[in-house]
């Protein structure tokens, strides 16, 4: 099999066989696969910040319209995350988002984790 030669996404085509791609090969730890991974989050994020813009909300209400977008439910969430107590507790602004979290959410919901770090409130 040919190694495919990655440049810059210029079109959601390209985008999506980088996603494919990636997904193909995230658990890659060692060798031209983790470099190739290395390459994909960064170009794949470098698409992301470009063509879609995300709206200036808190990480919590940016979660529930990526799972409307995705048609997943905190069941969905809780089956990535393996605790859907924690999840509801979050997605209802009783407790933060955990580092785990941002990791499994950003990936699942195609964020960038950098969306979900930000601080919000937390309800009494």
């Amino acid at each position: 099999m040919t190694k495919k030669h990655w440049f810059l996404l210029e079109t959601e085509q390209q985008y999506n066989d980088a996603v494919a791609r990636y997904e193909t090969i995230k658990s890659a730890t060692a060798g031209e696969d983790q470099q190739e991974k290395l390459l994909l989050v960064h170009l794949i994020e470098t698409y992301e910040n470009k063509h879609w813009d995300l709206p200036e909300v808190d990480p919590i209400e940016m979660i529930k319209i990526r799972m409307e977008d995705f048609g997943y439910k905190a069941a969905d969430l809780a089956a990535v995350y393996g605790d859907k107590g924690t999840v509801s507790k979050v997605l209802n602004y009783k407790q933060p988002l955990s580092l785990t979290m941002i990791r499994k959410f950003s990936e699942l919901l195609r964020l960038p984790a950098s969306a979900l770090v930000k601080e919000y409130k937390l309800c009494d």
